[in-house]
């Protein structure tokens, strides 16, 4: 089949280099001249594991080619795709569909034949319908059905997300539709992954409602974090007790300094606006974007409670500052807001990540970049763990520990136990959810009375 995606962003570009890995040809589009030379060039504009690995050998096979001429890409496709960005509009976090409806009336002017119009952005319900309006509004003799086919790719495990897939949703309104969509995704049936085919609306409300229950598991384990703290019980217990429920499985469940990433705040945003305008206001939505927000900033609290209540002239090292560990993905990322509190309070930040740096010094001005965790840490008065990348996961904790001028440690991502740190040589440390000694003296008194 031939396919076009419009849009070379994570999601379009990781879509597109999968579905030529599939078999089909596959032209991706992007307006911008410069991101299309570099891709032509075999080099991938986002780091996403294996990700240049299977574009390179498709680009080689044939299969898969870039382009900015869009209606090129759209003549004689089978189905067109449309991946462009829908950030939360400001003043009010509706999901801005300017680049969606754009896109929509592009395709419509370079329609041909009979094609599928596939929205894989994430939109608020009823979008493929204004989708299919401005098709007809702008070719009243368009020959063309409208899908929604949302994609629930991890980042950093895209590549086996596509491939390997929970479930596919396609949501169409004919039959023809149905059936393109079955070729598109034919390698996938033939290997027996699930394939929801379901209406327009049902689709577009599966993936709002999957990632804002995905949210609110991960604000729920950071609201009971903070209470583990103040009554002296283990987060990471607690979780793995939990966890062992069939009904509510383990996944999620990890207590650390908020979500952040391209979906989960911006997805949970848009939900609540629209219940809100819908008449039906989705509380325990808002409240998990309310719980969210509360848990980044107590993660500065606990930062600064650690530096004896101030961090004013102080260096602190931060490991990791992409919003979670295998990509270079900074949207929304608790760095954002903590790194800057701590700048802004008078400390000498120091910054290492593997792939962050290259968005990190745009977001995070006022830091030093260093490449190597013992560096950063080098005369340092407080470790902080920010994301947990592998290589910050088996660190030489007394070597880090002797080199700091206080060997403090704010371990956000409960990668290392209290009991390892105090007998590598730091004198505190400090997890998401763990009681301090503090905290449990003060949880035995409250007990005792």
């Amino acid at each position: 089949m031939k396919i076009a995606m419009i849009g070379t962003g994570y999601v379009g570009l990781v879509s597109g280099v999968c579905f030529s890995d599939f078999g089909h040809d596959v032209v991706c589009v992007d307006k911008m001249p410069e991101k299309i030379t570099m891709l032509e060039r075999g080099e991938v504009p986002i780091y996403e594991p294996g990700l240049d690995a299977v574009m390179a050998r498709n680009v080689e096979a044939g299969r898969l080619t870039f382009t900015t001429d869009l209606a090129t890409a759209v003549d004689g496709a089978d189905a067109v795709f449309i991946a462009v960005g829908t950030p939360t509009r400001r003043g009010d976090g509706h999901a801005d569909l300017t680049y969606v409806m754009a896109a929509a009336a592009d395709i419509a002017h370079a329609l041909t034949d009979y094609t599928v119009v596939v929205t894989k952005s994430t939109v608020p319900v009823g979008t493929n319908r204004k989708v299919a309006n401005v098709i007809r509004a702008t070719r009243a003799d368009a020959e063309f059905d409208v899908a929604s086919n949302p994609e629930f790719l991890r980042e950093g495990a895209a590549i086996d997300d596509f491939m390997k897939p929970d479930r596919v949703v396609v949501g169409v309104e004919s039959e023809r539709a149905k059936q393109i969509m079955g070729e598109v995704y034919r390698p996938l049936f033939l290997r027996e992954f699930p394939i929801v085919y379901t209406d327009l609306e049902s689709a577009e409300m599966i993936k709002y409602a999957a990632n804002a229950f995905l949210a609110t598991k991960i604000s729920f384990i950071n609201e009971i974090a903070a209470l583990c703290e103040r009554v002296g019980a283990d987060v990471k217990s607690v979780a793995k007790g939990m966890g062992l429920d069939g009904r509510i499985g383990n996944k999620f469940l990890h207590a650390g300094p908020g979500y952040g990433g391209s979906c989960f705040p911006k997805d949970t945003s848009a939900l609540a606006r629209i219940g809100q305008e819908y008449g039906v206001p989705q509380r325990i939505t808002e409240t998990v974007i309310t719980v969210n927000d509360m848990t980044k900033r107590r993660m500065i609290d606990k930062v600064m409670d650690l530096c004896g209540g101030s961090v004013n002239g102080k260096t602190i090292a931060v490991l990791g500052v992409t919003f979670k560990p295998e990509t270079d993905d900074m949207r929304d990322a608790p760095s954002l807001t903590v790194v800057p509190a701590l700048v802004g309070g008078g400390a000498h930040v120091r910054v290492v990540d593997p792939h962050g740096r290259r968005e990190g010094e745009v977001l995070l001005p006022g830091v030093d970049w260093v490449e190597d965790p013992y560096a950063a840490a080098e005369g340092a008065e407080c470790l902080l763990v920010l994301t947990e990348w592998n290589q910050f996961r088996a660190l030489d904790l007394r070597r880090l520990a002797g080199s700091m001028v206080t060997a403090r440690i704010a371990d956000l991502r409960n990668i290392y136990s209290r009991e390892d740190a105090l007998a590598a040589g730091f004198v505190e440390y400090e997890g998401v959810g763990r009681a301090s000694i503090s905290d449990l003296s003060a949880a035995m008194r409250d007990a005792a009375e």
